[in-house]
């Protein structure tokens, strides 16, 4: 050990987590109709695959696009080659148009702005390297994407703060949980660098209110820090209220030309809305321009590649395709949730309402054999191991409160989610035939040991009487039962 770093050995990544480990048993049973009807099916995995159906017959229509070609003619030779860092500008004035259409084009975007990397982590991560130092701390609303532990901290040495939110208010975020965050990371002696947030929430499913986002910015600009707001699923909102990017309050505001303006920063990606996480496209989105230049030098670690620039260029170019599929797309979104929400709502089940993202945040609570996160955790085990369904518990989110699970239903089939509903269906009625077993024999017990003791008053009370015969009269002793037979009635009736 003492030949590696001590960043190779240190225990930070976050593997542990069950989100993780939830993905490692997956991997070891997989579910496949065929050939493993019995395996462990995927509902740990925040992937869109409903519209991939979609995407096949458009690169079959483009064969140019799939075989590197321009008017018939072969570039091959011009993409294999190095290329700047900085990206295809005609990729990133696609990316920009595209991400403006999905905000219905209620605020527009420079492609100078932009810096391409690998996926939306990579640009987490880099915007963690730009904005902050080893030691100091951003504010994150609870719960949050799991992976932030590894995204955020394991690499950059940046620590994270919760943001506790809970379910009182649809765990909306307030200003004094704010604040009480922000006091605490004061405690801890950390330099608060900013608040990130994922919108639409990554695990609730809900986009944020104008409120909420107009409280953030306010809290920023007082304290004169930063606000990364991941936008990945913003083209996944299927029902309203409509998705609401920061940008669009910035403008409405009037607050592009203050310095609020440079300290707002976006994550984007076409992993989620495109469901292409295997492409690994992502971006970074500042009116910064120092951070913008800094990303831009650290993108070199983890760049997009030439052919999928050119690709995905020519698919966003596509207007008419990229309306079509986003409709489409939020159609089949809708009824898969909708799907998942009615199949648990029969299992007695309810989820918090939502109107984004490819999972529900479902409340367990109630199926919990206490209120702790060891019982969460068993609960969790049982999904897995026994209902073989892999969800995420609430813990590894940093929730507050035990019992809640993130569930994600758009990386599967329709018949698959029916079966996983049906699993659910059967193991919460197995726990309520346990649970009404387990409260007769308690009510049994309870009726046994109340007839143990009237039975020891009645026969205080009998030699009570038997002692005062003398001054009792006679005529009262019909009115009661003997003993004997006032504990066989008890008997039957227990």
């Amino acid at each position: 050990m003492g030949l590696l770093s001590r960043k190779a050995t240190c225990s930070t990544h976050g593997q542990d987590s069950s989100y993780f480990l939830g993905w490692q048993e997956y991997e070891k049973n997989p579910y496949n109709e065929v050939n493993n009807p019995t395996g462990i099916i995927q509902m740990g995995l925040a992937e869109n695959q409903l519209c991939l159906d979609l995407l096949e017959p458009w690169l079959m229509k483009n064969p140019d696009a799939l075989g590197l070609k321009r008017d018939g003619i072969s570039i091959f030779k011009e993409l294999a080659l190095f290329q700047d860092y900085n990206g295809f500008p005609a990729f990133k004035r696609a990316l920009v148009d595209f991400m403006g259409e999905i905000r219905g084009n209620k605020v527009s975007f420079d492609p100078n702005h932009v810096v391409l990397t690998a996926g939306a982590t990579s640009a987490n991560e880099t915007l963690m390297f730009c904005l902050a130092d080893q030691g100091d701390a951003f504010l994150l609303p609870t719960p949050y994407y799991p992976g932030f532990d590894r995204d955020l901290r394991w690499r950059t040495g940046v620590e994270i703060v919760p943001i506790h939110c809970t379910s009182s208010n649809g765990f909306k975020v307030t200003l004094p949980a704010i604040e009480q965050a922000y006091r605490q990371a004061q405690k801890r002696k950390l330099r608060v660098k900013g608040v990130l947030i994922t919108n639409p929430s990554n695990p609730l499913g809900t986009t944020m209110a104008r409120d909420e986002l107009d409280l953030l910015i306010n809290f920023i600009e007082d304290k004169q820090i930063h606000l990364i707001s991941d936008e990945i699923y913003s083209g996944t909102v299927f029902t309203s209220p409509s998705f609401v990017s920061v940008m669009e309050v910035l403008k409405d505001r009037n607050l592009d030309q203050t310095q609020v303006w440079e300290r707002v920063h976006i994550v984007y990606s076409l992993s989620k809305d495109l469901g292409l996480p295997g492409f690994r496209v992502g971006a970074i989105y500042s009116n910064d321009p120092v951070v913008v230049s800094a990303a831009t030098k650290m993108s070199s670690f983890g760049l997009v590649s030439s052919q999928t620039q050119y690709l995905l260029s020519a698919m966003l170019l596509d207007k008419k395709f990229t309306k079509e599929y986003m409709s489409e797309n939020h159609k089949r979104l809708q009824k898969q949730q909708k799907d998942l929400v009615s199949g648990l709502e029969k299992a007695g089940i309810r989820c918090l309402d939502s109107n984004a993202g490819l999972f529900c945040w479902v409340d367990m609570r109630h199926l919990l054999k206490s209120n702790t996160f060891e019982a969460e955790m068993e609960l969790w085990q049982k999904f897995v191991y026994h209902v073989k369904i892999n969800i995420s518990p609430g813990s590894s989110c940093h929730c507050i409160e035990p019992g809640w699970f993130r569930v994600c239903f758009a990386n599967m089939s329709e018949s698959t989610l029916k079966l996983a509903i049906q699993r659910l269906k059967s193991f919460v009625s197995s726990i309520g035939m346990n649970s009404q077993g387990h409260q007769e024999l308690k009510s049994l017990r309870r009726k046994a040991r109340n007839n143990w003791v009237f039975r020891l008053s009645l026969q205080s009370f009998y030699d009570r009487e038997q002692d005062t015969t003398t001054k009792v009269s006679f005529s009262y002793r019909p009115h009661f039962m003997s003993l004997s037979n006032i504990a066989a009635t008890l008997d039957a009736a227990a």
